[in-house]
């Protein structure tokens, strides 16, 4: 559960991680999130946040930092209409749910929000409101649960030794 925080479309990874910062600590790197189109996101983010986005959110570059960075500041889930193919895997293999936001839901800025990934149920508390996305498949639902790629193959292979 957390506040809403609502972006249009077409938000590309070199506006969510600038280039300048990629070689920064991640935190360092996390604090200029979208600074170009909300200088005021990253200050703001409290974890749990969930992050609403417009169609093709996470387009561009393939760089991962993209999706790391909006973890790094504890963004629990991202919606959006629709993703950027690269960047809604680069999410999953973080360990960071990518769901896609239904067209019915109301949402505001700074709207109490509540997710759960696994059914796909989609509350906005503020509102009154609720919906169903569409819920991760299983395989991808475990490789978050698990914290990500990495941690899920390691325990994958730690379940075969």
């Amino acid at each position: 559960m957390g506040r809403a925080f609502v972006l249009g479309d077409d938000i590309d990874t070199d506006v969510i991680a600038p280039g300048a910062y990629l070689m920064l600590d991640p935190a360092e790197m996390a604090s200029h999130c979208l600074e170009a189109v909300r200088p005021d996101f990253a200050p703001s983010v409290e974890r749990g946040d969930v992050l609403f986005a417009g169609k093709n959110f996470g387009l561009g570059s393939s760089r991962e930092l993209a999706a790391a960075a909006i973890k790094e500041l504890g963004i629990s889930c991202v919606l959006a209409r629709s993703f950027a193919r690269i960047f809604y895997r680069n999410c999953i293999n973080l360990g960071l749910p990518a769901l896609l936001w239904p067209e019915e839901f109301s949402v505001e800025e700074g709207d109490a929000i509540e997710i759960d990934p696994s059914s796909g149920m989609l509350v906005n508390l503020t509102q009154g409101l609720s919906a169903r996305t569409v819920p991760l498949p299983d395989h991808l639902l475990e490789i978050v649960q698990n914290g990500g790629l990495i941690a899920h193959l390691k325990k994958e292979k730690a379940k075969s030794a």
